[in-house]
């Protein structure tokens, strides 16, 4: 049996259908503090946000791959500077051994020089980070954009070879080799020649520590374009899909105003039909 509604009533009822979807609305917002929470709600935002989320979220991984890329050039650098300081040792020692004439002494101070560069060539092989050896003639690619394979950056040391005592010119003598013989001076030039090589050893080391900084300034500063860019992004997605909490707040108490002046009316609404049925 069909039972039928009263204008007044059926006005009334649909009014608090629409009132109490409204109110179930705003406190979804209020609760999840989002506008937008599928695609249903709002393909067109919901989508936008969700692209925007998923390149910031690209990003923030090649962030962390920067980060260790400077670990890595930092473990080269602090290579690069232990090896200065061990061939600068180097130098003070056929700087001595130059002033000297005993042989006995020459040949203790070469055994010392000797020892000194296989510590170069172990510190060399000890500065590596990550499994990536600069010194060692590793290779660090370093990617800037997930989208963009030609936002990147490879970086090695020396050409991509191995940055040891000898490719820097500086090699052992044989024994006695810094000792002069009866009628010449054979040991002097030697001295001499390893003087020269450990400058020139030197001046290379800087100036691959200088191309590190160069390329370490390079990768932070791609650090905080990311960074900035991220929260860029994010915030741009949040823009999307993020509610406004006091407008949402403000509106569920005018629904639920709302909704109980349409329950009022309902009731007056039945009284009235009731009073009219007890005419007949």
């Amino acid at each position: 049996m069909q039972i039928a509604l009263s204008s007044g009533i059926r006005n009334t009822l649909l009014t608090i259908q629409q009132t109490t979807r409204a109110a179930n609305q705003s406190e979804q917002r209020l609760a999840t503090g989002l506008k937008v929470n599928s695609a249903t709600d709002n393909p067109l935002a919901f989508f936008s946000a969700a692209g925007l989320r998923d390149r910031a979220g690209d990003l923030a991984g090649l962030q962390d791959q920067m980060q260790q890329a400077t670990r890595t050039i930092s473990a080269a650098t602090t290579g690069i500077e232990g090896m200065k300081k061990l061939f600068e040792t180097a130098q003070g020692i056929a700087n001595q051994a130059a002033a000297e004439q005993d042989a006995t002494v020459r040949g203790q101070l070469q055994t010392q020089f000797n020892e000194i560069l296989t510590q170069v060539d172990d510190l060399m092989t000890n500065s590596g980070y990550g499994g990536v050896n600069l010194l060692n003639g590793g290779t660090l690619n370093v990617r800037f954009d997930a989208s963009d394979t030609s936002a990147s950056l490879a970086l090695s040391v020396n050409g991509g070879t191995v940055l040891d005592a000898a490719t820097l010119g500086v090699t052992t003598n044989a024994a006695g080799g810094w000792t002069n013989g009866a009628s010449d001076t054979v040991g002097d030039a030697n001295i001499q020649t390893q003087l020269t090589n450990l400058r020139t050893a030197i001046t290379s080391l800087r100036t691959e520590a200088s191309r590190l900084g160069a390329n370490n300034a390079i990768i932070t500063a791609r650090q905080e374009f990311t960074e900035n860019m991220i929260s860029t992004l994010r915030a741009g997605a949040d823009d999307w899909t993020l509610a406004d909490l006091n407008e949402e707040g403000a509106k569920l108490t005018s629904l639920n105003t709302r909704n109980q002046i349409a329950q009022t009316a309902l009731a007056l609404a039945s009284q009235r039909d009731q009073s009219v049925l007890r005419l007949f």
